[in-house]
């Protein structure tokens, strides 16, 4: 895939390019495995829902891809968003939740009022050939209440199945922590934990974090950057005797779970302007790549994506990595 950096504001949505394809494809089911090859334990979707963060400090990632045909993509034309997520996310579950109570989770989820418009991620045209996908409809009006929202669920859901309780470890620089916050604060077997760095988010995204009620939720205002308080978190997950001990996961990029609800707003957006037939190209504000790769994963179950830009604003780090390979601070 050839990546094209763009440097401009980031702004609250996707830009939607459409263009002329056919795409042929099969579904398979998956096991997750760590991306730094740990294969002797192979996970299940809800083992991974829990876990977050793999033991040697890897991802999960699916063993392989699952794959929708055109056929597939085209049966989704004038479904509602709970509909389409659904079918986008099913393969990756296998049966490792029953189906009837994953379906009432994605339509307790993508309905109003937890999201403000009735096409949950409503389509604004903006030219002949270009709309802006509003992903600002959820809760704390960032795209990520689209993932967390259902996970909050989700991870109801199998706790009380499993009688578990986690202690979710979170970073961000905003608006990952007020997504998570809201998503968590009324899950009973659930502690959250969000460090953010003091001084280093927007005032909004600070009230959104440190003014909800809830005697499961914790800030903590590190005295550093993101990028200090995304260490902690992952040397955290490294110490195996705390991981047990408090049964840490995590509900940020790191966990596999919640980049999957992300792929079907791709999905959605697609199949509104008229794939399979015609394929899109994505503009997508990214920082760390969380959403942008979300689009990737869209692309490589099948759906007809040409071209995938990737817009960076000073937060640029991996765009400079990408374009130099050299990691550095700036």
């Amino acid at each position: 895939m050839k990546l094209l950096f763009k440097r401009y504001p980031v702004f609250f949505g996707l830009t939607v390019f459409l263009r002329p394809v056919i795409i042929q494809a099969m579904s398979t089911p998956v096991s997750y495995y760590s991306t730094r090859g740990q294969k002797d334990q192979p996970m299940s979707f809800t083992d991974v829902l829990l876990a977050g963060l793999a033991p040697d400090g890897g991802l999960y990632v699916p063993d392989r891809w699952p794959r929708l045909d055109r056929v597939d993509f085209a049966a989704m034309a004038g479904l509602s968003y709970a509909d389409i997520a659904w079918r986008v996310m099913k393969p990756f579950m296998g049966d490792s939740l029953d189906d009837a109570a994953f379906q009432r989770i994605i339509y307790d989820c993508y309905d109003r009022p937890v999201f403000d418009h009735t096409a949950i991620a409503p389509l604004v045209q903006i030219g002949p050939n270009a709309w802006i996908m509003e992903l600002w409809r959820g809760p704390t009006l960032a795209f990520k209440d689209y993932a967390l929202q259902l996970l909050g669920r989700l991870f109801d859901y199998v706790l009380e199945r499993e009688d578990r309780r986690v202690t979710i470890i979170g970073a961000t620089s905003g608006d990952t922590g007020s997504a998570a916050i809201e998503a968590l604060k009324s899950c009973r077997r659930i502690d959250i934990f969000i460090l953010h760095p003091e001084g280093r988010t927007s005032d909004v995204q600070r009230r959104q974090m440190t003014t909800v009620h809830a005697p499961n939720v914790h800030n903590i205002a590190l005295q550093g950057t993101f990028d200090d308080c995304q260490a902690l978190v992952k040397e955290m997950f490294a110490d195996e005797a705390m991981r047990r001990d408090l049964g840490l996961s995590a509900i940020n990029s790191i966990n596999w779970v919640r980049l999957t609800a992300q792929i079907v707003y791709y999905v959605a957006a697609t199949v509104a302007l008229g794939g399979p037939h015609r394929p899109v190209s994505f503009a997508v504000p990214t920082g760390n790549f969380g959403n942008v790769f979300a689009a990737w994963m869209a692309r490589t179950m099948g759906l007809p994506v040409e071209q995938i830009i990737l817009g960076s604003n000073r937060n640029d780090i991996l765009t400079r990595f990408f374009e130099t390979g050299a990691m550095t601070r700036g």
